[in-house]
């Protein structure tokens, strides 16, 4: 589906890695483009949700600058809205953007707005939060946790792999019960994953054939007891076969609630938005998205 647009919101995240130094660019490239654009005052105090429900009836589409943290803040205003989103990759990660097949240059981000071409992506929710690639418990809310802005900033997508190592050394296996289609599953994991898109944490794949419109949610469990192992899962983990481990325990959902033991922190999109009890399911064709075609789609 086709949607050419006119006027847009155009949010651009300025603590974003790229943010600051391309929202000049961007504006530039997009006004070129024909498009007229408004844009909040920066010390606007309002949320991203109410920005987006307050210019609704004045836009075609919201474009949003920023990272997969950026993007997910966004999320809850274009869905209950239903306008067009339009992805500009200036974060760290960029994962979403990467699992849609977004360039990474403001230039062809930009020309991917402006053909027009929609998609209709699913989003995952876990205790009423919103996430687009991956929510996790146990290793990776941990790093989340630990993963400061600054490094991000820093090291980008090297600042994960930093902190990984130094949590690596502290990671113990945790009593988790997972209830599924009415089942009860009592496990021993390092770390529980679910994830709506393909990609997340930098480049690691949640499932290799995962697509963020195929209505599924792909789940995995770490049910490893050494962090060594955790080590030589990481090919796995980056290439999205981990499940061929047998430690490994992979399915795929529309829903799963996980209960733990003791509470633990979980991650949405690299945020820490509670603990566990973590009741996940999955929201089909939430929000539309400019992309370029699927090319896996028949």
């Amino acid at each position: 589906m086709s949607h050419p647009l006119k006027t847009a919101l155009l949010l651009i995240n300025p603590r974003s890695r790229k943010g600051r130094a391309a929202a000049s660019r961007a504006r530039t490239l997009l006004t070129q483009a024909g498009i007229t654009l408004l844009q909040p005052a920066e010390e606007e105090s309002r949320s991203y949700h109410e920005l987006i429900a307050a210019y609704a009836h004045r836009i075609d589409a919201v474009i949003v600058g920023g990272g997969d943290g950026t993007l997910n803040a966004a999320a809850p205003g274009v869905m209950q809205t239903g306008l067009p989103l339009g992805i500009l990759p200036l974060g760290t990660a960029n994962d979403f953007a990467r699992t849609l097949g977004i360039p990474a240059t403001l230039e062809q981000a930009v020309q991917i707005i402006t053909d027009g071409q929609l998609r209709a992506v699913d989003l995952g929710e876990v205790n009423q939060h919103l996430f687009l690639n991956v929510s996790s418990i146990g290793f990776s809310a941990e790093l989340a946790r630990n993963l400061t802005a600054e490094s991000k900033k820093r090291w980008g997508v090297g600042g994960y792999a930093l902190a990984a190592l130094r949590l690596l050394r502290q990671s113990r296996p945790f009593s988790a019960t997972l209830i599924h289609e009415e089942q009860r599953m009592p496990i021993r994991t390092v770390q529980v994953s679910v994830g709506n898109g393909r990609f997340y944490g930098g480049g690691m794949t949640v499932e290799a054939r995962a697509a963020p419109d195929d209505g599924l949610l792909d789940v995995y469990s770490l049910e490893v007891r050494h962090s060594w192992q955790l080590i030589a899962l990481l090919p796995f983990l980056r290439r999205g076969t981990q499940g061929r481990w047998r430690n490994v325990r992979t399915f795929s959902t529309t829903a799963l609630t996980i209960e733990t033991r003791r509470p633990h922190y979980i991650n949405a999109d690299g945020e820490i938005i509670g603990q566990t009890p973590a009741h996940f399911r999955l929201i089909a064709g939430a929000i539309q998205v400019y992309a370029p075609a699927d090319p896996t789609a028949q």
